[in-house]
């Protein structure tokens, strides 16, 4: 048994975990922890954990909620967490306002003291935090409402794209259904419990074609992933959300996926429609 695994059963158990780990760090190391993607654009997700039914008759347990971005937009078909790029002048208007009685930065224990102690770090937060929220709700109509703010991760690299994307690990308690745009797909819920099982991990084999190798410099296109089979369908989570879902699990479980050498094979190839996405341009959609 992984440690704290019994957090699996303990919904106010987890997210008060989660919380303390979390506010341990209090901004300095999750926000500014992105020496390797100096002058690169920043983006900010919302990571969604809450009790949801992963089949459709079954039983509520605590899910990671992502979503599956639809094929017109780049990285389609690939598991996200919700969130976008940030909007300087906007997000920074939508920021002074979480602080505000009943919004999620006044729920969370550590911002009185981000506030007064580190007014730079909790500036960025708020802002950040305003970012992935009013993508979560533009992509799925997230109610920032009913949000639990729990805190920030480190931040995580895109190699692909060139961006850094900020962290933003939130509890939702009470909704349970959600209005797509056209960017998502669909949502998956992956109960937090499966991803405790080494048996539910590959290695994830891109076949790069030479026309976008500049997209992916070197030889060594393996990436580990987690596969998640459910009575329909079987999904692939890897890469950057991959690694933002991996450092809550190990944090709070101290669980490391099995070494790459062990692991089973996926093989995929990179195609032009999940770098150029697909609207706009028919010649992008060959492949798709």
């Amino acid at each position: 048994m992984s440690m704290n695994e019994h957090l699996l059963d303990d919904p106010e158990g987890l997210q008060a975990r989660i919380l303390e780990l979390l506010g341990q760090k209090c901004g300095y190391e999750s926000l500014f922890n992105a020496d390797s993607c100096d002058r690169v654009r920043s983006s900010s997700v919302m990571l969604l954990l809450g009790l949801q039914p992963a089949e459709n008759d079954a039983d509520p347990e605590i899910c990671l909620i992502l979503n599956k971005r639809s094929k017109d937009v780049l990285q389609g078909g690939d598991l996200c967490c919700p969130g976008g790029t940030i909007h300087s002048r906007l997000d920074s208007t939508l920021a002074r306002t979480l602080s505000l009685p009943g919004l999620p930065l006044s729920r969370w224990p550590y911002w009185p003291f981000l506030q007064k102690k580190c007014r730079q770090e909790a500036r960025l937060l708020s802002t950040l935090l305003a970012t992935a929220l009013r993508e979560s709700w533009e992509e799925m109509r997230l109610n920032p409402l009913g949000v639990r703010f729990l805190g920030p991760l480190p931040s995580q690299c895109l190699i692909v794209f060139r961006r850094v994307i900020h962290p933003m690990v939130a509890w939702i308690p009470r909704q349970k259904r959600f209005t797509l745009n056209w960017e998502v797909a669909k949502i998956v819920s992956i109960p937090l419990r499966s991803l405790l099982n080494p048996a539910n991990y590959a290695l994830y084999l891109l076949d790069v074609p030479p026309r976008l190798g500049w997209r992916l410099p070197g030889q060594d296109h393996q990436f580990p992933c987690f596969l998640y089979s459910s009575r329909e369908n079987r999904e692939m989570l890897w890469g950057v959300t991959f690694r933002i879902v991996m450092s809550l699990v190990e944090m709070v479980f101290n669980f490391n996926p099995p070494d790459v050498a062990d692991l089973p094979v996926v093989h995929g190839v990179l195609e032009e429609c999940y770098v150029q996405g697909r609207r706009g341009n028919a010649a992008h959609r060959v492949g798709c």
